[in-house]
């Protein structure tokens, strides 16, 4: 799979359901490659089912911007979501989860493509602040600072991996 043969695109609010089958795909190949974003090992396919039609329920409702990546073939091979539904006295601010990428498309500039997406569709929200966290000395860590955003701290233990051991997080901010 070249790059050039992967789009980046916003999820309508009418369409988000209809994605729910492949991003739970998504989702269990990043937990079982041993990524931490929220679930355990073994992940049931119904666990991840659920928790994207929550996402598209959310997107449905303006909670959420979901933005994938496909592939030429119209498959999902990478994701990321901006939630934007926050307290009142913060309409400037997004919180950025799930950014997920399948092992077998990483490595591409896949993830870059989908932040600098993230941060179009963020200004279209007419949000300036963003803040995401991740697992401390992972990828992820050293894209989001490519990408400018700033590191603000590490709480060790925060999480754990799949497999159950701790893992420390790391906070960020971005100014758009």
């Amino acid at each position: 799979m070249l790059v050039e043969d992967v789009r980046m695109r916003r999820v309508g609010p009418n369409e988000a359901a209809a994605c729910v089958e492949a991003l739970a795909d998504l989702l269990i190949d990043c937990v079982e490659g041993g990524a931490s974003v929220s679930f355990m090992l073994p992940l049931p396919r119904e666990k991840a089912l659920s928790f994207w039609r929550g996402v598209a329920e959310g997107v449905a409702r303006g909670e959420r911007v979901l933005l994938v990546a496909e592939d030429g073939e119209g498959q999902i091979v990478g994701t990321v979501q901006m939630i934007t539904s926050l307290p009142d006295n913060q309409p400037h601010r997004a919180d950025v989860a799930k950014m997920l990428v399948h092992r077998r498309a990483r490595r591409r500039g896949i993830a870059e493509r989908l932040m600098a997406a993230l941060d179009d569709a963020a200004r279209e929200e007419g949000k300036s602040v963003l803040v995401l966290d991740t697992v401390t000395g992972g990828d992820a860590e050293r894209l989001y600072q490519r990408a400018g955003w700033q590191r603000v701290g590490v709480v060790p233990k925060y999480a754990l991996m799949p497999d159950g051991a701790f893992c420390g997080t790391t906070f960020f901010y971005k100014h758009l």
